[in-house]
């Protein structure tokens, strides 16, 4: 079994690195893990051609896009971090996604191509709870996240939002343990 986390977030050191990195060690138990620094891949940005549709494979020439969509193939379970970006997901992981439509879904899009894989999901924004749980915040930001997971066939077993997270470094044990606790469940 093997487990690819894609962290979305700029910092790699800020608090959506600190709980991917404990939902990690609690998720190894003997499996490979994978980490991916999204905002580090060298991706094109999407053409809406939809030629990847019938042919099953973005078209663009060969880069990181294309590497990441086929991990994502291979992987059995998937955790994936990001900021609050306007209450999505960041930039960068949304150009992933685009990307790699073929290997979420089939051709007439309701055929989900990673039915039976689990999935996490991890958003950390700057707002205080409850406005955190709002769709303008970290609420949609997991909404966003959720939805193409969820339409790729993935059993989401959790989420955590983390508010507050601007500047904050030591992320609070609580949100640690529930980490933890999540990175059991894949």
């Amino acid at each position: 079994m093997s487990i690819l986390v894609l962290n979305a977030s700029p910092h790699p050191h800020g608090p959506c690195a600190v709980i991917l990195h404990a939902i990690e060690s609690a998720a190894k138990d003997g499996r490979q893990v994978e980490w991916v620094d999204v905002n580090h891949l060298d991706m094109l940005p999407c053409l809406g051609c939809m030629k990847c549709r019938p042919d099953g494979e973005c078209i663009q020439p060969e880069d990181d896009a294309h590497r990441v969509g086929r991990r994502i193939l291979e992987a059995e379970s998937l955790v994936i971090g990001t900021p609050t970006y306007w209450g999505n997901m960041t930039g960068p992981l949304k150009l992933l996604f685009d990307r790699n439509v073929p290997v979420l879904l089939g051709e007439d899009g309701a055929q989900p191509r990673q039915r039976g894989k689990t999935a996490a999901i991890v958003a950390t924004c700057d707002s205080t709870w409850p406005t955190s749980q709002l769709s303008s915040s970290g609420g949609g930001a997991i909404r966003a996240v959720r939805t193409v997971l969820a339409s790729a066939g993935y059993r989401i077993v959790g989420t955590i939002i983390y508010p507050c997270a601007h500047g904050q470094h030591d992320v609070p044990q609580s949100v640690l343990r529930r980490a933890v606790a999540l990175g059991r469940q894949l």
